[in-house]
């Protein structure tokens, strides 16, 4: 799957918070019964101002500083009556009192205390709005903007992350989804140095409060959060995240299951992150005496306003429609996925099933009905590359999944478009490489993918077509093509075309349901990956 290396941590987006404030916000003023909150929690409509105004002070980098403000709270769970008592402390000063000010943006010292003893009792709350029981104690810790920043950096040294995401990052400026000058490693520490309003951590079994984000938007982070704790006490976070990791590129016989196993990682993401969602709405709905199961507009407001991000969110209403699309995907469908599954069939299904029975692509993810029903999609057989490639050295090899085609259409022809094609899709692969005689040379790439009908796959054909144009310079069309000049005009595309380019020849070829992409590869190779992939078409 096409996607950038994550950080090695669950961790939630400031402004995916944000828009849980306006969204529900916006989803409060209806007139809703009175009714009490979970300890710590304010009202839901004074949260839009107080969140919008944390999100503004996080740009504010020069007046964070490195003051101590590291705290390690591994005390054991305060009694029931303690926590009583904090729960009515907490909702005392909700009711009196405004966030202190603070002139370095930094959150008091009285401030953390607090919400180190809200800790226990919003774990209370999750663990019940999820039937995760809690097994012990979470050790809490108030970190630094610094100490986030360095971890990152940290996480993204680990030289197999490095390895992935630079070969990826390649492929990707090959389809033009990234910038061919963009630093992608340097851009997703910005961003998530930007972003990120609060952690778990699994390898220390700590959450990890923000010293500059204010108590009320930690809150909710804390819900959130706290899930991740809860999945990690239950089924082993961080080996479990492992398990739909492999990395395919160290393969040396690859078969069709590696292909489909390579979308494992980014659907039990989005397992972690759409369960921790769910909690935080229903968090934050609390007052209402509503949740996620019974006001499934939420979720569809929520990522209304995701997708848009706000005008403090520089660095991610900055990012390539890609790095958006990918770093909210299991945000957004996470939630999506884990709220149908709740609606069809409960709490159980929704948050232990996952784990122990887990969905293994973007379109079991994006589309929660396959997943319900059981949906077994066959994988796509895989060409002898070693032998149609004896000549080049691998680069980097995986699969294209529906959501790496709806990206891919949004690229070339917008969002309408893709929310019509990639639900059509039906297995897909890359594989690409370079010349052995010429490793510097141009990336040589091969993409195959199959869809639920003719028609669908020539509506993807025309797509990838019309992207052409502006991902090469100078193309031009071979004899034959009777193509129109302005290729942005082609509805559908079917046959065999080829274009030339600067970096070698393009070739679409449309047969059935399958469509076969060659590119800067010699019309041998070609030649060779068309009697592969069309067996029928031999000559």
């Amino acid at each position: 799957m096409l996607r950038p290396s994550r950080a090695g941590m669950v961790w939630a987006f400031a402004f995916l918070l944000l828009a849980l404030s306006l969204a529900c916000t916006a989803f409060s003023q209806a007139p809703a019964p009175q009714s009490q909150a979970p300890a710590g929690t304010d009202k839901i409509s004074d949260r839009k101002s107080s969140a919008a105004t944390d999100s503004k002070s996080q740009d504010d980098k020069n007046k964070s500083s490195a003051d101590d403000n590291a705290v390690d709270s591994d005390q054991d769970k305060s009694s029931d009556q303690d926590k009583s008592s904090d729960q009515d402390k907490s909702g005392d000063q909700e009711k009196s009192t405004k966030p202190e000010s603070n002139p370095a943006n930094k959150i008091t010292p009285q401030q953390a205390e607090q919400l180190f003893h809200e800790v226990d009792t919003i774990l209370d709350f999750a663990s019940k709005d999820t039937e995760l029981p809690i097994k012990h104690s979470v050790k809490r810790r108030l970190t630094s903007r610094e100490e986030v920043v360095a971890y990152l950096k940290e996480n993204m040294a680990d030289d197999k992350d490095v390895q992935r995401l630079r070969g990826t990052e390649i492929v990707m400026k090959k389809f033009r989804l990234l910038p061919k000058e963009f630093d992608l490693q340097t851009f997703l520490v910005s961003l998530l140095e930007e972003q990120v309003a609060g952690y778990y951590d699994a390898k220390t079994k700590t959450v990890n409060l923000l010293d500059w984000v204010s108590p009320e938007l930690q809150r909710p982070v804390l819900a959130h959060e706290l899930t991740h704790a809860l999945q990690d006490q239950n089924f082993g976070l961080d080996k479990w995240l492992k398990k739909g990791s492999d990395d395919i590129d160290s393969k040396k016989n690859l078969t069709s299951d590696d292909i489909t196993k390579d979308e494992n990682s980014e659907a039990r993401q989005a397992i972690v992150e759409g369960q921790a969602m769910v909690t935080l709405l229903d968090y934050m709905l609390a007052p209402l005496h509503r949740n996620v199961a019974d006001s499934p507009e939420i979720v569809d407001m929520l990522n209304e306003d995701m997708q848009t991000g706000t005008p403090e969110s520089v660095q991610y209403k900055n990012a390539p429609i890609f790095l958006k699309e990918s770093l909210t995907f299991p945000y957004r469908y996470g939630v999506q996925f884990e709220a149908a599954v709740l609606r069809a069939q409960g709490k159980a299904k929704a948050f232990s099933v996952p784990f122990e029975n887990p969905p293994r692509t973007s379109r079991e993810i994006m589309e929660p009905k396959t997943y319900l029903a059981g949906e077994h999609i066959p994988p796509l057989p895989l060409p002898d590359f070693k032998k149609i490639f004896k000549d080049y050295d691998r680069f980097d090899i995986g699969a294209i999944g529906e959501f790496d085609v709806d990206i891919l259409a949004e690229q070339y022809a917008g969002k309408d478009v893709a929310n019509q094609i990639y639900p059509n899709w039906r297995g897909g692969y890359y594989y690409s490489v370079h010349p052995k005689k010429n490793p510097q040379g141009d990336l040589g790439l091969v993409f195959v993918s199959r869809w639920a009908s003719i028609k669908a796959a020539e509506e993807f054909a025309g797509v990838y077509a019309q992207g052409m144009a502006a991902r090469y310079k100078n193309l031009e069309a071979m004899p034959g093509n009777n193509l129109p000049a302005n290729l942005k005009q082609l509805r559908t595309l079917g046959g065999d075309h080829a274009w030339k380019t600067a970096e070698g020849d393009v070739v679409i070829a449309i047969k059935g349901d399958t469509v076969l992409v060659t590119e800067s590869l010699d019309a041998g190779i070609t030649e060779q990956f068309r009697r592969a992939v069309f067996p029928s078409s031999a000559q």
